[in-house]
């Protein structure tokens, strides 16, 4: 084993079309099985959108969106935390487990782990939304995932936790893993996405930005970032403000991608955020 990598936190987020894909996903958890024989401790963060979508369809209960965040209701939360808990996470359990490693799935819930506040939205005239059960972290305990990393286990978090009033949340699953990130004082901090990263034209793969500061950041929104890159890209700046050495957005749709973000930056395809 090499000692340089030896107990190197590495928390990744995955989510979104890929998971549809269980090829894809076979080659991204070969690659994070690889990175954990390397030493890395590793931490998978997963969403599960197009899962919970199908959950809600088959309960007849429509999908409503209000300021990127998906409107909860309690019904809605029983087939929301089914879809996360129940399918995904222990999906990725069973086939990382199917690749040699040793996978804890977990909520937010175990432990006491991550505790939330109710999100309120703001609309355009400031007005306060209520979207329903969906949280914002307020707090985050790494001590039973830094336990479980200690014992040589792998842990598949899924996006779910409670607040005070003992009531269950669904959390934005890259809000969750950028704080987690965080809290872990991850060395790596991998956002896998559908495509290679920030665009300077959406329509142009050769704009890549491969090097973003964080006092650039400001200035993009609303060009380069925007819609669903609004959320990866605060989950990056929340990693390293709260402690993070390294947060990158790549594609999740190329295996190699991920690996190489971490043994060969200079090289990835991806964006690498910096303070």
């Amino acid at each position: 084993m090499n000692n340089n990598q030896e107990h190197k936190v590495l928390v990744v987020k995955y989510g979104g079309n890929a998971m549809l894909d269980d090829q894809i996903t076979s080659g991204i958890l070969e690659k994070l099985a690889n990175m954990a024989r390397k030493g890395y401790r590793v931490v998978v963060v997963h969403g599960g959108g197009p899962f919970i979508e199908d959950n809600l369809k088959m309960a007849g209960i429509e999908s409503e969106f209000v300021g990127g965040h998906r409107k909860t209701t309690e019904e809605a939360m029983k087939y929301i935390e089914m879809a996360l808990k129940g399918h995904v996470n222990s999906k990725l359990v069973r086939m990382l487990n199917g690749k040699g490693l040793k996978a804890v799935g977990l909520s937010g819930k175990d432990g006491n782990m991550v505790r939330v506040t109710r999100r309120y939205h703001r609309d355009e005239q400031g007005a306060k939304v209520d979207i329903g059960f969906v949280g914002d972290i307020e707090r985050i305990d790494g001590s039973l995932l830094n336990l479980l990393m200690a014992h040589g286990y792998v842990p598949v978090v899924s996006t779910i936790a409670s607040g005070e009033e003992g009531d269950d949340y669904n959390v934005n699953a890259d809000m969750f893993a950028g704080h987690l990130a965080g809290a872990l004082q991850a060395d790596h901090f991998i956002m896998l996405t559908d495509v290679d990263g920030l665009m300077g034209d959406i329509n142009d793969p050769g704009s890549l930005i491969k090097s973003l500061r964080l006092d650039e950041i400001e200035k993009l929104k609303g060009s380069t970032i925007q819609g669903g890159m609004i959320p990866k890209t605060r989950a990056c700046e929340i990693a390293l403000e709260q402690g993070a050495a390294s947060a990158v957005i790549t594609n999740g749709t190329r295996p190699d991608a991920l690996q190489q973000s971490i043994l060969n930056p200079e090289n990835a395809r991806a964006t690498r955020f910096v303070r």
